[in-house]
């Protein structure tokens, strides 16, 4: 049995059908992008008709009725082309069936993103284009830290009180940044690699051997340059591989790091980084621009393996990959974090952006993107009703993907926002290249 086929009727024949959506729209090389916002908890909002009004937001009936008939924008990194189909093939038509929310998924680079906010903020813009964002990490400091965003909001989410351990660490804080209802949880994602297995049969199971591995394929292994939150991420997981967990763990809760802080932790790391270089592609003097340059040196065959956050499920289904596909990760762990929504300050639909965070957060649709896109749930599996934990612990495995408990038992946490620059620094100046 197929992931997405366990249950009959109408709920599971819309899966099937969403996760045949993502395979010809991931063939059809869609490109998008997502990014967040902030703002004050409670104040006036417009309608889509252009009316404006005070809603008590703590009112969620009052929410529902200010949203019905609004049309919401969701910006953010659009890489993904599966995921892109199952927001405008799963959760748009739910939001428009059962609330009249029409949702229009926006593509935009994120530092273009950051750069509309802050001007929307130097020239005190009342309302702009910028619902709702898809935003985590660094970028979501910088958001909060100047006031780009709208909140706290989170309490005013049925779906996030009933189903959500806010107290845990991965809600709570965002790459070491205390998020302060500003942001709710979307899903969780880890660092995967994967390797046609036909070719290795033996994927590298601890650093040393992935050493070993690179020496062994000279030329025919390397990573996305770190600024492509990918390569960041695998060399952060490579760093917390040799210099160990509770090690780099130090890194997510620094604050006000200095170079000198994060090289004393880091250093060992960074001389294994140096060290596979030689036996890297092009020896390590220069490196993919980002991850989709990198997906397809895979796909040539000019390297023999490639990584990314979550599986590639859906890259096998769509005959991209072959399905002798398989994703593997190291005995020592690699890096996870949680992905965030966040409400822009001066959004127009904060009602309807509201109503949309809160139905991403649905069991429902958290098991839809768990099926479809293999992304770990941000619920409380103990909150959830026996029926939907059930769900859960149903759904069947693609051959391209990991359990889930396998990942969360072998996850890493990120460094803090403020560190991730200072690593990509160090990498920048004394790995590439060296």
């Amino acid at each position: 049995m197929r992931k997405g086929e366990m249950k009959a009727g109408g709920t599971m024949t819309r899966r099937r059908f969403v996760r045949s959506v993502c395979a010809v729209a991931a063939s059809l090389a869609l490109s998008l992008s997502l990014i967040g916002c902030t703002g004050s908890p409670a104040a006036s909002s417009s309608s889509a008709a252009g009316s404006a009004e005070e809603i008590d937001y703590a009112d969620w009936d009052a929410v529902l009725a200010a949203a019905k008939g609004q049309t919401v924008t969701w910006y953010g990194w659009g890489g993904s082309q599966p995921r892109n189909a199952w927001i405008e093939d799963s959760l748009a038509p739910a939001l428009k069936e059962k609330y009249d929310i029409t949702l229009e998924l926006v593509g935009m680079d994120i530092n273009d993103i950051l750069t509309q906010l802050s001007g929307d903020k130097q020239a005190g813009t009342a309302e702009g284009t910028i619902d709702f964002i898809w935003i985590n990490g660094e970028n979501f400091y910088t958001a909060k830290d100047n006031g780009y965003l709208w909140g706290p909001f989170t309490q005013y989410l049925p779906n996030f009180n009933d189903y959500v351990d806010a107290a845990s660490p991965e809600v709570a804080y965002d790459f070491g940044s205390p998020t302060e209802g500003f942001e709710a949880p979307y899903g969780k994602t880890q660092m995967e690699m994967w390797v046609n297995s036909d070719a290795v049969p033996a994927p590298p199971a601890t650093v040393e051997e992935f050493k070993a591995f690179c020496e062994a394929n000279p030329g025919k292994v390397t990573y996305p340059q770190p600024g492509d939150f990918t390569g960041t991420a695998f060399i952060s997981t490579l760093i917390s591989g040799v210099i160990g967990a509770e090690e780099f763990e130090k890194l997510s809760m620094m604050e006000e790091p200095t170079t000198e802080e994060v090289r004393a932790i880091i250093e060992p790391g960074l001389e294994y980084l140096r060290s596979l270089n030689p036996s890297l592609w092009n020896q390590g003097q220069t490196f993919p621009a980002d991850s989709t340059t990198l997906a397809t040196m895979y796909a040539d065959g000019e390297v023999i393996m490639n990584m990314g956050y979550g599986d590639p499920q859906a890259l096998v289904d769509d005959g991209a990959l072959p399905a002798s596909t398989k994703p593997f990760i190291f005995s020592t762990g690699t890096v996870g974090n949680s992905n965030f929504m966040a409400i822009a300050e001066n959004a127009p639909h904060k009602a309807a952006a509201l109503v949309a965070i809160n139905e991403v957060l649905s069991p429902e649709m958290q098991l839809e993107q768990f099926e479809v896109l293999g992304n770990l749930t941000v619920l409380d599996m103990a909150k959830l009703p026996e029926a939907d934990q059930k769900a859960f612990d149903d759904v069947q495995l693609g051959s391209a993907q990991l359990p889930a408990a396998e990942l969360l038992s072998h996850r890493v946490t990120e460094a803090a926002g403020p560190v991730i620059p200072i690593i990509e620094q160090l990498w920048l100046d004394e790995v590439v290249g060296k």
